[in-house]
């Protein structure tokens, strides 16, 4: 046993990678060498060391576990808490949760009321929800969804009722108020006002009492004290009145105000508690995408399971109008697929044999036979879900403001409200005055509207977004992306098709038809990329070429083979070269195609006597979009960069086509990221935009990766942002987005510390009574969230048709 100070925490942590005694003494070395540390014991079975050391070490022992060589498994968990009101009370949560050992992150969104964690593998759950309730506060684990609907929706029932109870009861005492001011004197008997009061203050009202008690407890402060408080003392001081007055008197009392402050603060809970519901309406769109039964075709029986008994290979019959039940490619079958919630395209696409489909879309007119590829978490649909809930539940660095701010919000408040009472009492003010002008103070101060601020704006952003193909993947990449004044490209497959086709052709006895039918002849049957453009191009021409015979491929140079006594050969100059030919008439243009990066294909006849046949030019095609994107953003007077790794010729030839300001070709593909380094070392906030796996690097090395829909899960896992369908103008649309919702942020978290700097004086120098204050902080909160949901209505400039589907 150590023989350390009982105090000092003590951790297990998980070791991966250990397979015999002497990684366990490695590790053993590696942790002791870390200073601080106590104890330390690896036990090799259970795969974990056993440390003693301060808590603040342990960022030190899990690198100096990594520096050995060895993994430390994480696992993140998700928690719904209840009880939330301001920031503070999640800044308190926060803390509480950190304190538990083996907590490497936590981030407590206020509007969606959870926490996301990081923890090591094998923390206990319970030891996280107990830390939780000792803050104050209840919590409960959700499942790998998250879904909550049904909880939601009942504490939305239960506000609701809460809300027309409380002003049904604080109407009667407001009538003879309003009706004072018209000359009719009716105040309503003291027992009354108590009666219809009472309720409101001591049941309705108990939530800010358990709320505030608990933040007490804990040795901090929140808004519900300040209600607590504020209402209490206006309650206090109405039965003080009472009780001091003569009989048959008439005292003037305060039940009104007391009952009205909470009625309008129930109120304003409520709607905020409506509004932020409606911020995470993506994410419970997307979940209700997902399908609970399909149809498995097995040994030409159709069966009906549950979707949880699918697995991959298993073939599944959709008939029209139905939602693909996993991600699939078509076996048998031609139909149209429906993916706007998933990609924002608002048009069908067409599925036929060979084509993927993905999970949650509808499919249209036929029925089709499909084959399952990837299931469960794996899933499009619900790697879509996990992007949009990190994202929502991320901080964006600003919030670390708001976060020292609501820290110190409620004890501030407090002190200002004594100050309040102290100062009109020696002004010479009755208590009376002084009181409610104290009161005033404590309803009217709200951290809710600076907590809210930021997480509402980001929910509602990323939540708009996501329905328009835009899948931003963390608070950061939203918040910088509104900087970013420098874009660079990659060129094939990001803004060209990456599949080429044939762009020119010449044939030497004018025949075009004629030489892409024998063209044609010679590629049938061939997987090559120009084989596949050539016999693109003979079907759009309505062109069937015959079966070459005695094909046979010349390794370097192209290929060769027999048609109708013909023996022919299409590929480089070198066949050419080695038939002793000259290009003739066609030197000219195949140097003008080169020029443009294109590659060229000789045809020609070896036998019975040598000629030149025609020329045919390949080139990749643009994306329709890309000029318009390229467009956009010189509008917004971005420049633009392409980072090719192809040769010049066809690199200059795309920019030139498209506007882009400088090209960089030629570059190697672990050079990427050393020209956006040099971009960025310029002074410049750079986006990098591409697709592919030599991508990645540069994805990660710019200010702001966006990756392309289409491309592989390397490019997407380095990307901040994702664009699900690969349409370039969905680049300037995801700075746009980014740029809308950090002016968002910007303007909540303005009106969030105006409003104090404005409300928190009018009610110390007694020019705000505390109805009007309790009004005044219930709008603040609304205010704020409902400016965030403004962010609803946002559409793309090019595409005002895909949000209307995509809001199906």
């Amino acid at each position: 046993m150590s023989s350390s100070p009982p105090s000092l925490p003590s951790f297990d942590l998980p070791v991966g990678g250990m397979t015999c005694a002497s990684c366990a003494g490695r590790v053993e070395r590696a942790l002791a060498k870390v200073p601080g540390v106590q104890a330390v014991s690896v036990n090799l079975a259970s795969e974990k060391a056993h440390v003693e050391a301060p808590a603040d070490t342990l960022p030190a022992l899990l690198a100096a576990i990594e520096r050995a060589g060895y993994d430390v498994p994480r696992q993140s968990l998700e928690l719904q808490i209840e009880g939330m009101t301001c920031a503070s009370c999640a800044g308190r949560i926060e803390r509480a949760l950190a304190r538990v050992p083996g907590v490497l992150e936590v981030a407590v969104n206020l509007a969606s009321e959870r926490a996301r964690l990081v923890v090591l593998a094998g923390v206990d759950p319970q030891a996280l929800l107990a830390a939780v309730v000792k803050a104050g506060y209840a919590a409960r684990a959700l499942d790998e969804h998250g879904a909550d609907d049904d909880g939601a929706e009942r504490r939305l029932r239960r506000e609701r009722w809460q809300v027309a109870l409380a002003l049904l009861l604080a109407l009667p005492l407001t009538v003879p108020m309003f009706a004072d001011w018209f000359g009719l004197h009716a105040m309503l008997p003291a027992w009354l006002q108590f009666a219809l009061a009472a309720p409101v203050q001591c049941v309705l009202g108990a939530r800010f009492y358990r709320a505030g008690w608990q933040a007490l407890r804990a040795g901090s402060g929140n808004m519900d004290l300040l209600v607590a408080l504020g209402t209490s003392a206006g309650f206090g001081l109405s039965l003080y009145l009472w009780w001091q007055a003569p009989p048959g008197a008439m005292p003037h009392l305060y039940f009104e105000a007391a009952a009205v402050v909470i009625a309008l603060v129930l109120l304003g809970k409520y709607l905020e508690s409506r509004a932020k519901r409606q911020t995470s309406a993506a994410i419970r769109a997307l979940e209700a995408l997902r399908p609970q039964r399909a149809r498995r075709w097995r040994d030409g029986v159709e069966e009906e399971v549950a979707v949880a008994a699918l697995r991959p290979g298993d073939l599944l019959a959709v008939l029209p109008g139905e939602r693909f039940p996993a991600d699939g490619e078509v076996v048998e079958g031609q139909s149209q697929a429906d993916e706007a919630l998933i990609t924002g395209e608002s048009l069908p696409v067409a599925k036929a044999p060979g084509d993927r489909v993905t999970g949650g879309a509808i499919n249209g007119d036929g029925r089709l036979l499909v084959r399952a590829t990837a299931l469960g978490a794996e899933s499009v649909l619900a790697r879509i879900i996990r992007l949009v809930e990190d994202a929502q539940a991320a901080k964006a660095p600003i919030q670390k403001l708001v976060d020292r701010v609501s820290r110190v919000f409620v004890p501030a408040v407090l002190l200002i409200a004594l100050l309040t009472l102290g100062g009109w009492l020696l002004a010479g003010a009755g208590l009376e005055t002084a009181l409610l002008n104290a009161v005033s103070v404590l309803v009217i101060a709200c951290p809710c509207a600076l907590g809210l601020a930021t997480p509402t704006a980001i929910m509602a952003g990323t939540g708009v977004a996501a329905r328009h193909g835009i899948l931003i993947k963390d608070a950061e990449a939203l918040e910088v992306a509104h900087k970013v004044d420098t874009l660079a490209f990659d060129k094939t497959g990001t803004l060209t098709s990456g599949q080429p086709r044939i762009a020119h052709l010449s044939a030497v006895d004018g025949d075009e038809a004629r030489l892409l039918h024998l063209a044609g002849a010679l590629q049938r049957g061939s997987e090559h990329p120009l084989a596949r453009a050539v016999l693109q191009a003979c079907a759009e021409r309505g062109l069937v070429p015959a079966e070459a015979a005695a094909l046979r491929a010349l390794p370097g140079r192209g290929i060769e083979g027999e048609l109708d006594g013909q023996r022919l050969q299409l590929g480089s100059r070198r066949l050419l070269d080695e038939a002793g030919l000259a290009a003739g008439a066609l030197e000219e243009r195949a140097r003008t195609w080169e020029a443009e990066g294109r590659t060229l294909s000789w045809l020609l006849e070896s036998a019975p006597a040598p000629r030149l046949l025609g020329l045919l030019a390949f080139g990749d095609t643009l994306k329709p979009g890309a000029r318009d994107a390229i467009a956009a953003l010189h509008a917004r007077h971005l420049r633009t960069h392409l980072i090719s790794g192809d040769n010049r010729g066809s690199a200059t030839a795309v920019a030139a086509q498209l506007g882009i300001d400088t090209v960089h070709a030629e570059v190697l593909p672990a050079d990427k990221a050393a020209e956006v380094a040099r971009l960025k070392a310029g002074g410049h906030v750079v986006a990098m935009v591409g697709d592919g796996i030599n991508d990645a690097p540069a994805l990660a090395a710019a200010d702001v990766g966006i990756a392309m829909g289409g491309g592989t899960d390397v490019a997407m896992h380095a990307a901040g942002i994702t664009l699900m369908r690969g349409d370039p103008r969905l680049v300037p649309a995801a700075l746009e987005i980014g740029r809308r919702t950090y002016a968002k942020i910007r303007q909540n978290l303005f009106w969030a510390f105006v409003y104090n700097l404005i409300g928190l004086p009018l009610a110390a120098f007694g020019l705000l009574d505390p109805m009007l204050a309790g009004a005044a902080m219930a709008l603040s909160s609304v205010s704020v969230v409902g400016n965030a949901l403004l962010l609803k209505r946002w559409r793309p400039s090019f595409d005002a048709g895909a949000g209307a589907g995509a809001e199906r």
